[in-house]
């Protein structure tokens, strides 16, 4: 099929996705991911053979081999992590937003819950371009997104070394636990690992509970699930 303007009118999501999930050309530090949410699998095809077809410099573009949890499909981009990398994605979302009939789309970096306008400024500012910057907007951004999790519980104060978060409340001993991954809601569920377990593990959510406040805390094999307004984080105590 070919694409014209307005063919994907209503159709894909105003708001993408750039580097929250792997990358399967390679690693994720030297690889950029963007994600597109999709209403039907007829438009994710064709948008993945839109994308592939029209832009030189994509390594990959692909759509989910299903329905997702919320009922749409994704169509995954991957180009390299370079200088140009910004630009090259102002140049897909240009496309796709005439595509679309879509006047403004925004994206989400790194699971970040905030979306921001897609613009050359932001992206220039936002996106990294070597290992190094990758790796450390990473770290920045997980802590961000842990804050703001937290940010109407008990705790004092949220910190993170490596994959370590240490998470303090006055008067408490401070808890430790090992990052496992943060998202959506749906989806976290849909690929969290272990088996749900309430009567073993209701000592653990009660003291978890008391010490956060009012969370929907689960556990599945050892990986804690807490969810708020929409979102997921999983922990693993340590």
């Amino acid at each position: 099929m070919t694409l014209e303007a307005n063919s994907l009118r209503n159709l894909v999501d105003h708001i993408v996705e750039i580097d929250s999930f792997k990358s399967k050309m390679g690693s994720d530090d030297s690889i950029v991911t963007i994600a597109f949410k999709v209403k039907t699998e007829e438009s994710a095809k064709d948008l993945a053979g839109f994308i592939e077809r029209g832009y030189s410099f994509v390594l990959d573009a692909d759509k989910t081999a299903g329905e997702q949890a919320d009922g749409m499909y994704r169509v995954f981009v991957e180009i390299e992590r370079n200088r140009h990398a910004s630009e090259q994605i102002m140049e897909i979302l240009d496309g796709i937003g005439k595509l679309a009939e879509i006047d403004g789309m925004k994206y989400r970096y790194y699971k970040n819950f905030k979306s921001v306008p897609a613009t050359q400024d932001s992206l220039e500012e936002t996106l990294p371009k070597t290992s190094d910057e990758y790796n450390g907007k990473v770290t920045e951004t997980r802590l961000e997104n842990y804050k703001n999790f937290f940010s109407n519980s008990f705790v004092e104060d949220v910190d993170m070394t490596g994959d370590t978060l240490i998470i303090r409340k006055k008067y408490s001993d401070p808890v430790h636990f090992n990052f496992v991954d943060i998202g959506d809601i749906n989806n976290i569920y849909e690929t969290v690992e272990g088996k749900f377990d309430l009567m073993e593990s209701y000592p653990e959510i009660l003291f978890l509970t008391k010490y956060f406040g009012d969370y929907n805390i689960s556990k599945y094999g050892d990986n804690f699930v807490f969810e708020n307004q929409g979102k997921g984080l999983v922990l693993k105590r340590i």
